[in-house]
């Protein structure tokens, strides 16, 4: 607790020393040891950047920058005193005057001057801009990090409490970037007033040693240029170390290791690498008039190191391989069976054993002929045709359990115990059972023995039997992977339908205009937002007239949403009537203007705070209009609906985000149920 307090002054006791030294006469030995805090702290301050992982293990950075830059600026006022004054300020200037540039007035200023070009037009100059594009980017990239920590908390990924913690993360990443494009320009201004206070040394000292000491110009100029040069050396060499500082943190990218051992780990990578550079060396060593030794030194440690790299890539692979040599050969299959086992299949439904007896049964309760209604379902509804399902047994799964897989990743899992029905809702109690919740909607239920389905109609529960829950399950995987399931071939399928009937639009289209590849990210970004792509000669002709002003993907898919606006009005309408929420004009301008270019298309560029208010109000209007037993849609400009969307689909994933222009042409009546307005929440 005693070194705490102790440290907890320490920064605002060396800040006013530092004043203290513009204005208060320091005697040369004191002078000597700021002089070696200065240097030291310097080096010290290089290596802690060389061994951090992320930038933001020095967050103290951008702040130490400031303070090092005036205390060095109050050395040079304090020494530039002691200079003029008494011709003397200290040994260690002395020393860097006479010493270490030989006493020679030339050679001190030409490595003065060589300092300072290294630091303000090279590292300074490259720190700087590598500041202001880490803040830009950083920046711009912060509202696409927040969603995604939003989403991962919806998702159940992460709890409240690592949400937090990364959002704080985030911010304070934000902050860092943007205080080191400050800091930069602390370091650049450093540099400026070291030339600019060495000038005025270098004029004062030949004028004092003149008019008040007597000395000859020779004599001035000599005693007092080499004490200048001494005092900008003895301070150029800190400002360069931090300037060198400043840019390894600027660049350094977050790693799992500290930057010595990621640039020996990168750097003796490649094997050829190291040997070429090696024979170059040698081969350099070999031209005349060069220096032998050195370059076959060079270019014998080089390939030493490449052998080197060459036995331990050796090492690994024999290790690698060691598990297959001593496993037992597999028995000896076909080319056939070798192919379908390396088949990925689209969906996928596997059963435990104890549920095969799904599959042929009645022909309402056969679980294959129950998905062959889907997907004629399916293709009658959203207009693309689902692939087939693969139906198998499989010995891993737990009893009563079946798993849904796509592209061979299992998506979902449930349980449809074998002589049982679930019953969901009410007056369950008096049922044996276990409670479960129900996989899609996540209602409440028991799986309860099929004899007693009567009874627990009678107690108002509704029983479903165990295919019509597998099948409603996969009926809501398909939905909400309608994109990932609409492959290239299917809409080659489509595209080739098409042109059966409306051969104009499709070759005006494909490829004229758009490739099969582009097309298909149209249709997965209609499938995303569950728009039935049915009228695909609507969604063609749509598609030509934007593709020739622009072929952007977000243009594209907006342009066919509204050439669909009445099919997707009427999916949302109830009895003719569709009920929608608006957004207050202040409100709307606002995010107008916070729209902003992305990799994954337009994003609204907003402050945490005014997300999460935003977010708030139209969670509010949703549960309020639901309360009431309306289902509504969210209305909104046509610029801001993808984004929109996109933000509104993380704390409410079920509404529909429509656009005036979708909403304009139908015939249904609106009536506004809500007006989304967060106030001085999101204005401010």
């Amino acid at each position: 607790m005693k070194n705490l307090k102790v440290t907890q002054f320490m920064a605002p006791i060396g800040v006013v020393g530092i004043v203290l030294l513009l204005v208060v006469p320091l005697p040369a030995p004191l002078l000597d040891v700021l002089i070696a805090v200065n240097i030291t702290v310097s080096v010290l301050v290089l290596l802690t950047t060389m061994y951090i992982k992320k930038p933001l293990d020095f967050s103290i950075f951008p702040s130490l920058v400031l303070v090092a830059t005036l205390f060095r600026l109050g050395l040079n006022v304090a020494s530039t005193r002691l200079v003029l004054r008494d011709a003397y300020a200290g040994q260690v200037i002395d020393a860097f005057g006479h010493f270490v540039v030989g006493g020679s007035l030339v050679i001190g200023l030409v490595i003065f001057l060589i300092l300072v070009v290294i630091q303000f037009a090279v590292i300074t100059n490259g720190a700087g801009r590598a500041a202001e594009v880490s803040a830009r980017f950083t920046l711009d990239a912060m509202p696409g990090k927040q969603m995604a920590i939003d989403a991962d908390l919806n998702a159940g990924l992460i709890d409240e409490h690592d949400a937090r913690r990364r959002r704080a993360e985030v911010a304070a990443e934000a902050d860092f970037h943007g205080a080191m494009d400050g800091a930069s320009k602390f370091v650049k201004g450093d540099a400026i007033a070291g030339i600019v206070i060495t000038i005025i040394n270098l004029i004062g000292g030949f004028i004092i040693g003149m008019l008040q000491h007597g000395m000859s110009a020779g004599e001035s100029i000599e005693t007092y240029a080499i004490l200048t040069v001494g005092d900008g050396l003895v301070t150029q060499i800190p400002a360069l170390l931090m300037s060198v500082a400043t840019g390894l943190v600027v660049t350094r990218a977050t790693a799992e290791e500290d930057m010595g051992t990621a640039a020996s780990a990168q750097l003796l990578q490649s094997r050829n690498a190291l040997a070429i550079a090696g024979v170059a060396a040698l081969a350099m060593g070999l031209i005349p008039g060069l220096p032998k030794l050195p370059f076959i030194v060079v270019g014998i440690v080089l390939l030493v190191l490449a052998q080197r790299v060459k036995k331990a890539d050796a090492r690994a692979a024999a290790a690698a391989e060691a598990p297959a040599g001593t496993a037992l050969q597999p028995a000896p299959e076909t080319t056939e069976q070798l192919i379908e086992q390396m088949r990925v299949h689209a969906l996928e439904i596997l059963l435990a054993p104890d549920l095969v007896d799904l599959v042929g049964g009645s022909a309402d309760q056969d679980l294959l002929a129950r998905v062959r209604a889907l997907r004629r379902k399916t293709a009658l509804e959203m207009g693309f045709v689902l692939p087939p399902v693969r139906t198998r047994d499989s010995v891993d799964l737990p009893v009563a359990t079946y798993a849904i897989r796509m592209s061979g990743v299992e998506v979902a899992r449930g349980q449809a115990p074998a002589g049982r029905m679930l019953a969901l809702g009410d007056g369950l109690d008096n049922l044996p059972g276990t409670l479960v919740n129900e996989p899609v909607f996540g209602l409440p239920g028991k799986w309860i023995p099929a004899e007693l389905r009567h009874s627990a109609e009678m107690a108002g529960a509704t029983v479903v039997d165990r295919t019509s829950v597998i099948i409603t399950h996969l009926s809501a995987l398909v939905s909400s992977h309608a994109p990932r399931l609409l492959g290239r071939e299917d809409v080659r399928v489509l595209n080739e339908g098409l042109k059966q009937t409306n051969p104009s639009v499709v070759e005006e289209l494909v490829p004229a205009l758009l490739s099969l590849g582009e097309v298909q990210r149209v249709l997965q970004g209609l499938l995303a937002e569950q728009v039935p792509i049915l009228d695909l000669a609507r969604i063609y002709e749509a598609l030509t007239l934007r593709a020739k002003v622009s072929t952007d993907a977000e243009g594209l898919v907006e342009a066919a949403r509204v050439a669909l606006g009445d099919t997707i009005v009427d999916r949302h309408a109830a009895d003719q009537v569709l009920r929608v929420l608006t957004i207050e004009p202040g409100t709307e301008q606002l995010l107008l203007e916070s729209l902003r270019p992305g990799d994954g298309g337009t994003q609204l560029s907003l402050a945490p705070d005014r997300v999460e208010a935003l977010l708030a109000a139209v969670r509010g209007q949703v549960e309020a209009a639901e309360a009431g037993g309306k289902q509504v849609v969210l209305v909104c400009a046509p610029a801001i609906r993808p984004a929109l969307r996109r933000l509104v689909a993380l704390a409410v994933p079920r509404l529909p985000v429509l656009s005036y222009s979708e909403v304009s042409g139908t015939m249904m009546t609106i009536d506004t149920v809500g007006v989304v307005s967060v106030g001085h929440a999101i204005a401010a």
